[in-house]
């Protein structure tokens, strides 16, 4: 099995107002996100990849248009802004279009990060 992983940077603010009042996430806040997909293939292609890096770019030009800098309950029109669930939603979205996406890594922190690997 052989796996590639590329790595997406985004500043966003977000509030998980179903939170107690007095939990810190539960007020305005912003992280510095970091997001990694993972792509992974039995077998390479024809120009010896699991896929071009190249092929990653919609995938760039979708985050910065959409969620650097933006505030994200009001991009994803929810409360349920957490990293587990934009891990969810960026490995949805990278499966959709690259089929060989097997894990989305979303980092709030460089402590803390969710995966999606179904």
């Amino acid at each position: 099995m052989f796996r590639i992983t590329k790595e997406f940077h985004f500043s966003a603010s977000h509030q998980l107002t179903s939170l107690p009042p007095d939990h810190q996430c539960a007020r305005l806040h912003g992280h510095n996100y970091i997001v990694e997909v993972e792509l992974s293939a039995k077998e390479l292609n024809e120009h010896g990849f699991v896929r071009d890096y190249h092929d990653l770019a919609p995938l760039k030009r979708y985050i910065d248009e959409n969620f650097d800098h933006r505030h994200l309950n009001d991009v994803l029109g929810h409360e349920k802004v957490t990293a587990e669930c934009l891990a969810r939603h960026f490995y949805e979205w990278c499966k959709e279009r690259l089929p060989e996406t097997t894990a989305v890594r979303v980092s709030e922190t460089p402590k803390t990060w969710a995966e999606c690997r179904p």
